[in-house]
């Protein structure tokens, strides 16, 4: 089968350049992050900004992405939670350098992040699971995430056995269900342009701590 995809385009017309450009590319992060919500607001839609790519290196040594969740950024870094013993968490463990990747339609932007993976501290994660809803707290319990289940069905069966294991107590953090921060140590940030002369600024983090921020070729 073949499906001819070549008409398939949009020609980007907004003309947004860099006029002011940061030295630390996280308040550029920010400024352009918080300015998706604004719109969002604006507009009256529910979609999830802080949605990301997550790209890490598998076992079999090739890539593998998936969407996360954005919980937490701060000039120390990216942070989100998951399951340590999913298959993200253990390609982490094995090779803790991973790429992020946000993209904005409405914009027409998009960043990309390298960085390198550690886990939170216990506290924090505790902390943060204390905040989630009772539903996903029973959830993080029910799933070994990534492992092989006979079906559906099996999977609602373990939801209600935690329900009824926890009922009138409090829902306490899995050992294996936690945090990871993203220190980052490249950031690029992209702009769709007419006629694809798109802008491109990356930021690579020195040796120093110093950030040397360059333009790129579209």
């Amino acid at each position: 089968m073949i499906t001819d995809l070549s008409r398939l385009r949009k020609n980007y017309k907004k003309r947004n350049v860099f006029n002011k450009i940061p030295d630390n590319p996280f308040y550029l992060f920010d400024d352009w992050f918080q300015n998706e919500i604004l719109i969002q607001k604006k507009n009256n839609i529910n979609q999830e900004v802080n949605a990301m790519s997550l790209s890490t290196i598998g076992k079999d040594g090739g890539p593998e992405t998936r969407i996360v969740l954005l919980k937490e950024y701060s000039k120390n870094g990216f942070i989100f939670y998951t399951n340590y013993l999913s298959s993200k968490g253990i390609s982490i463990k094995n090779f803790p350098k991973v790429c992020l990747s946000f993209f904005w339609n409405r914009t027409d932007r998009q960043i990309i992040i390298k960085g390198v993976t550690s886990k939170l501290k216990i506290k924090k994660s505790n902390e943060y699971f204390d905040k989630r809803p009772i539903e996903n707290q029973l959830s993080s319990w029910s799933s070994r995430q990534s492992t092989f289940i006979l079906n559906k069905d099996f999977l609602e069966k373990k939801y209600k056995k935690w329900s009824f294991f926890f009922k009138n107590k409090k829902i306490t953090r899995p050992f294996y269900w936690g945090g990871y921060i993203v220190s980052p140590y490249k950031i690029e940030f992209w702009q769709g342009q007419p006629n694809r002369l798109h802008n491109r600024l990356v930021y690579q983090l020195k040796e120093d701590k110093i950030w040397i921020v360059k333009q790129l070729s579209p």
